[in-house]
């Protein structure tokens, strides 16, 4: 049985250690509002351009650009959001083992998979995996920025259209609230169609400059945006799994304080109770 000092040193080490849960869960609940402040913003551009590109895309030929041109999917790009570090839960975990189930399904169907990792989790996970590995990209999530995720897609970008994918898919996690991440599935290119209602008239649109110079414009910066998006979407999830990891890691620590002083209250009750019955003891032989 542990001595009375043993139990009052574990109870200063789970209390320091509930000092830093806590000051990790205030840190990341501060950074959680910023991001969700960026994240809000970004959404309804990103949403209105998606729809509004989707919307004249239905109505133009696939070969008005190469970022429109659907192929048979033969060799797919996986580009799979992570955090940079851990103490988020279950946050990692999740995705990459989403992504590996969903990466291994595609291998079984016969088509070449290659893995682009965003985060440095994803990077260390792959790394010892058997797939072919791409971009790596690692440090973007301590400050999103749009330059980041420009140059992000301008590679993404390139090695579809040079032929070397015949599709890119993003996987990362939806922020929905600050207790739940869904992870989701977003195809990045060829930029996705959506189909027009048979009952909606068509409009027949007049392009100045032409469609392949407007489209040679907005498209590239659509393709951009939307990874920017996904990345505060990703980078807000990260800190509300991680602010709810700490304040769950912090609630422990006072659970474990409680019951190791409880434990200790009773040692020291023990000890008082066998004095005096040692004291007792030899005024009775004395007697």
């Amino acid at each position: 049985m542990p001595n009375l000092r043993d139990i009052r040193r574990r109870i200063r080490s789970v209390q320091s250690t509930q000092q830093i849960t806590k000051a990790m869960k205030m840190v990341a609940a501060a950074k959680l509002r910023r991001s969700q402040e960026r994240m809000m913003s970004a959404r309804p551009y990103a949403n209105k351009m998606l729809e509004v590109l989707n919307s004249l895309a239905a109505r133009t030929d696939q070969t008005a650009h190469p970022l429109l041109t659907m192929r048979e999917e033969g060799r797919v790009r996986i580009v799979v959001l992570t955090g940079d570090r851990g103490l988020c839960g279950a946050f990692n975990t999740n995705i990459l083992r989403y992504t590996l189930k969903h990466a291994s399904e595609l291998q079984a169907e016969g088509k070449a998979v290659v893995v682009d990792c965003i985060g440095r989790k994803g990077r260390d996970f792959f790394k010892r995996r058997s797939f072919e590995m791409g971009g790596q990209w690692v440090g973007r999530f301590a400050k999103v920025s749009y330059d980041d995720a420009e140059e992000i897609s301008r590679e993404l970008t390139e090695k579809f259209v040079g032929g070397e994918c015949d599709a890119v898919y993003l996987i990362y996690n939806h922020f929905k609230s600050v207790i739940t991440q869904k992870i989701v599935v977003e195809r990045l290119l060829p930029i996705p169609r959506m189909e027009v209602e048979s009952e909606e008239p068509l409009v027949d649109y007049l392009y100045e400059p032409t469609p392949k110079e407007l489209f040679g414009t907005l498209l590239p910066k659509h393709v951009g945006f939307q990874v920017f998006r996904a990345m505060l979407e990703s980078g807000a999830a990260e800190h509300a799994a991680r602010m709810t990891a700490m304040e769950s890691a912090t609630n422990n620590a006072r659970d474990m304080i409680d019951r190791l002083t409880l434990y200790a209250n009773r040692v020291r009750q023990a000890a008082i109770t066998k004095e005096i019955i040692e004291v007792v003891s030899g005024a009775q032989a004395l007697g």
